[in-house]
Order: C-alpha cells, then sequence, then structure tokens
C-alpha cells in the first residue's frame, strides 16, 4: 500500500514537471511570429486593407525585435525604475507608428482593444472575464 502510495505521487510530481515545461516552450518569444499573429488579429479586427496590414506587420516585426532586445538588457538590470521608463518609451514609439498606419477611427478601436487585452491580462488565468 505504501508502495503505491509513493508511486503515485511519484507519477503525480513527473506529470506536473512535465506539464510546466512544455507550458514554458509555448511561451517563446519570436517577433516575427508574434508579428504575424497579432497582424492578422488587427487585419480582422480593425478592417485593415492589404496595404495597411503589409506596414502593421512591419511595424510590429521592428517593434517585437526591440522589445525582444529590451528583454535581454532587462535581464541584467537591477532598477526597475529604469526598466519602467525604457517599457514606457518602447510603448510610446510603438504607438506612434501604429496611428500612422491606421484611420482615427480605427485607432480608437486599436486603443479600445489593447486596454481590453491589458485589463484581461491582469485579471490572471482565465483573463478576468466571467
Amino acid at each position: 500500500m505504501k508502495r503505491l502510495a509513493f508511486l503515485l505521487v511519484v507519477v503525480l510530481i513527473g506529470t506536473t514537471v512535465a506539464m510546466a515545461q512544455n507550458r514554458g516552450g509555448q511561451r517563446q518569444f519570436n517577433p516575427e511570429e508574434m508579428a504575424k499573429r497579432q497582424t492578422e488579429q488587427f487585419k480582422t479586427e480593425l478592417k485593415l486593407n492589404d496595404t495597411q496590414a503589409e506596414k502593421m506587420e512591419k511595424v510590429l516585426q521592428k517593434s517585437y525585435k526591440e522589445m525582444s532586445t529590451l528583454r535581454e538588457e532587462m535581464r541584467a538590470e537591477e532598477d526597475r525604475t529604469k526598466m519602467r521608463e525604457k517599457m514606457t518609451e518602447w510603448r510610446t514609439n510603438q504607438q506612434k507608428e501604429i496611428k500612422k498606419i491606421l484611420t482615427d477611427e480605427q485607432f480608437v478601436k486599436y486603443e479600445k482593444l489593447m486596454e481590453e487585452r491589458r485589463a484581461n491580462r491582469r485579471g490572471g488565468p482565465g483573463g478576468g472575464r466571467q
């Protein structure tokens, strides 16, 4: 009976570790894939035309590559305030570039969409939706 309980605990721990590693693998940050995926979503949600979608993908690729570089720099950075400032600057620059591509109406929708995504992220697993 003790052996069975011990075996069950080992299997449970092994499964948990395997699932945690697998989940981490899905979260790899690939700027090109992320830009392509985001552009497709924006094309649908913001009704982008082909020219806008092409420009958006280029801006997002550049922006996500910058983000990747920032993430590397931040791993060594101790000063959280400095990190926050860099991220704010990055986000502001990204917004300016995106605003040049979108119409005023599309940009309003874009901002609303981004705010909803931020709110969902803050909600934790399940995104805070009910």
